[in-house]
């Protein structure tokens, strides 16, 4: 009962309210709908910890989604010994990028007197979970190895029969305590996802990676610009 409990109805719950509560959190409040930024309150911690926090979480996020989407793929690859053992090492470094980042956001947050009056309750319950999170799985990368072929073959199954509407627990039933634990904090990550400053990852500005430029002018000579006859830009904008 309790492993239904956990390994059924929480991701039910948790994946409904995501989706109703990302829905009309950007259709209600779309101004929420963003990092809500403190840069402007205090940026020199903030770029040591939101570096490798960034950049950890999104190689660590694409290996997770890629063993998800391509169990087969992942299988195939680690076939050979070095190439698993090149996939594990990685895994790990970029995890312990979050680890380090997340911690020093932590800290940064709960010791600047100036970011106490802006954080909220969500800010710090997401940053604890991703925490345990983030501890958890790489607990699993050194003490249970290989985590990419087993949760291809096993993790990826029970994730897919979910969204069959068909959940399977056999597999994870038999899993380590460490790895049901890490299961359900990911579970309950997605439950309080819609409700915490994360909700910006859904609109991050992925687009500008293909934009054309655009011109920042810093400096113009007034004579010339209040000349009708001068030209700003030989040029014609292409953005607008």
């Amino acid at each position: 009962m309790l492993n239904n409990f956990l390994f059924v109805a929480l991701p039910y719950a948790a994946l409904s309210v995501f989706l109703v509560g990302t829905i009309f959190k950007y259709r209600s409040l779309k101004f929420q709908y963003s990092s809500l930024s403190s840069q402007f309150l205090e940026g020199n911690r903030l770029f040591w910890g939101v570096i490798p926090f960034h950049w950890g979480i999104l190689v660590v996020f694409l290996g997770h989604l890629t063993a998800f989407l391509v169990p087969r793929g992942i299988l195939a690859w680690n076939s050979r010994p070095l190439r698993l053992l090149i996939l594990e090492m990685t895994g790990l470094a970029f995890a312990l990028c979050v680890l380090v980042g997340l911690v020093l956001l932590l800290y940064r947050r709960l010791t600047n007197e100036r970011l106490k009056v802006v954080t909220n309750r969500m800010d710090q319950v997401i940053e604890w979970l991703l925490l345990v999170q983030v501890v958890l799985g790489c607990w699993i990368a050194v003490g249970y190895r290989w985590g990419s072929s087993w949760f291809a073959s096993d993790l990826s199954p029970y994730l897919w029969s979910i969204f069959r509407l068909d959940p399977q627990t056999t597999a994870v039933s038999a899993m380590p305590l460490v790895v049901k634990l890490h299961i359900i904090a990911a579970f309950l990550i997605v439950l309080v996802f819609p409700f915490t400053r994360l909700v910006h990852f859904l609109v991050a500005p992925f687009h500008y990676t293909w934009r054309p430029y655009q011109r920042v002018i810093w400096h113009w000579d007034r004579r010339t610009v209040r000349r009708p006859e001068s030209s700003w830009n030989q040029h014609p904008p292409r953005n607008n």
